[in-house]
């Protein structure tokens, strides 16, 4: 029986691709996987910074632009790269050839700036790279029912490889960026992080969700949908060979791929916190659908909710939003002070939120308890809790944020020997 060739999807962000000298360790790395008789595909960003400066440029020209003009100039940054990784790879004698979202297609909706994939049509590439030629495809982007080009927002270029990766039927979609994998906290306030192998798909989506910026949550949502094999590792460091099976980066994968699950797989934190707490609600059916109905129609999203009933009929009601929202968050709730009558209310922007997760907690009590138990050993007072099967969050004060994240990875047994 004739085996077939692993199929691979290789993405590469901005700072990957940041000048041509990063092109051409780029088009090396792409080069070494063809040599190795894999059949690749590549998925690329615009060069780091250049997103921006297309941006900039339509928000100098008119702040009220056209999103569907809008689109057509920032899709060009990917557009730009895609040619020159294909130009790196000829020139190593690679045969590889770009590819812009419309001819693959990628097809979106009609949500210009934020569009999202509704298919993708993998023939063209699969037979492109059955011939043995590389396609290097313009990340972020695809082709509306229209027919305009379209932008998947932030952080798209994630999702588009991993979405090309499923239309194509890859063992795997390997996603350069600038750290060598998945670590159970950030390693620049832990140096005793760890570098986990693999990771499921559920504790990955959480950690994004709370803070972790190692992959977009769309592209995490969609892989495990979708089960694609995500490994993340970086474009930086020497290629180190697989070790007893083991590839070099982190795996993102089903969970029936892990033998033994650790109690908590990761802690992530976010500093994108604000904290609003309103005083003095009248306490009656329909109240916090007067609070909360305004702000998501104005897309303001609310994470940790605590409500407390008092016995005099009133209520208070705290909630946690993105800093960046907490100004129009406010102008909303103004508004609709008339319709939920509250007596004041009052913010606090110098919060962190901690997140525990780990696929283990399913079976194993008292991560909670452990959670709060070290805090309050380091004097660290919790504002808000918020739990979800895999997952236990707090809020506390911002400057405890670094004596907490260590203190709690070392509690849950998280440190490198």
């Amino acid at each position: 029986m004739e085996r077939t060739p692993p199929r691979i999807v290789m993405k590469f962000g901005g700072t990957s691709v940041g000048d041509l000298d990063r092109i051409r360790a780029v088009a090396k790395r792409v080069q070494a996987q063809v040599n190795a008789g894999c059949e690749v595909a590549v998925v690329v960003s615009a060069m780091s910074g250049e997103t921006n400066k297309l941006v900039g440029f339509c928000e100098s020209l008119s702040p009220l632009y056209d999103p569907r003009e809008y689109d057509a100039v920032v899709a060009t940054g990917e557009e730009v790269t895609s040619g020159l990784l294909a130009i790196a790879l000829q020139a190593l004698g690679v045969n590889a050839r770009s590819w812009q979202g419309w001819q693959v297609p990628i097809r979106t909706d009609s949500a210009h700036g934020r569009a999202r994939i509704d298919s993708i049509d993998g023939e063209g590439l699969s037979a492109c790279m059955k011939a043995g030629q590389v396609p290097v495809i313009a990340g972020f982007q695809g082709v509306s029912p229209e027919g305009r080009v379209t932008t998947l927002g932030r952080g798209g270029s994630d999702t588009s490889a991993v979405a090309i990766a499923a239309a194509v039927k890859a063992d795997r979609c390997d996603i350069y960026t600038d750290v060598d994998g998945v670590y159970t906290t950030d390693p620049r306030i832990v140096p005793k992080a760890r570098k986990l192998a693999k990771i499921t798909y559920e504790e990955m989506l959480e950690l994004a969700s709370v803070g972790a910026k190692v992959l977009q949550t769309r592209s995490v949502e969609l892989a495990m949908k979708e089960r694609v094999r995500v490994q993340v590792l970086s474009s930086f460091a020497e290629e180190a060979p697989a070790e007893n099976g083991h590839l070099p980066g982190s795996l993102v994968v089903d969970e029936d791929e892990i033998v033994e699950q650790e109690l908590v797989t990761g802690i992530a934190y976010s500093r994108d916190e604000a904290k609003i707490s309103m005083r003095r609600i009248p306490d009656r059916p329909g109240i916090a659908a007067a609070i909360f109905g305004p702000l998501s129609e104005n897309n303001i999203n609310v994470d940790m909710i605590v409500q407390s009933t008092g016995e005099d009929g009133m209520t208070n009601m705290t909630f946690t939003t993105s800093r960046t929202d907490l100004a129009r968050a406010m102008a909303v709730i103004e508004a609709a002070r008339p319709d939920i009558q509250y007596g004041e209310v009052i913010t606090d922007d110098a919060v962190v939120k901690i997140s525990v997760v780990g696929v283990g907690m399913r079976s194993h009590a008292g991560v909670a308890s452990t959670m709060f138990r070290t805090l309050s050993e380091r004097g660290i007072n919790i504002q808000v809790i918020s739990t979800s099967e895999i997952k236990v969050s707090v809020l506390i004060p911002a400057d405890y944020a670094e004596l907490a994240i260590r203190a709690l990875h070392t509690a849950y047994g998280l440190d490198a020997a």
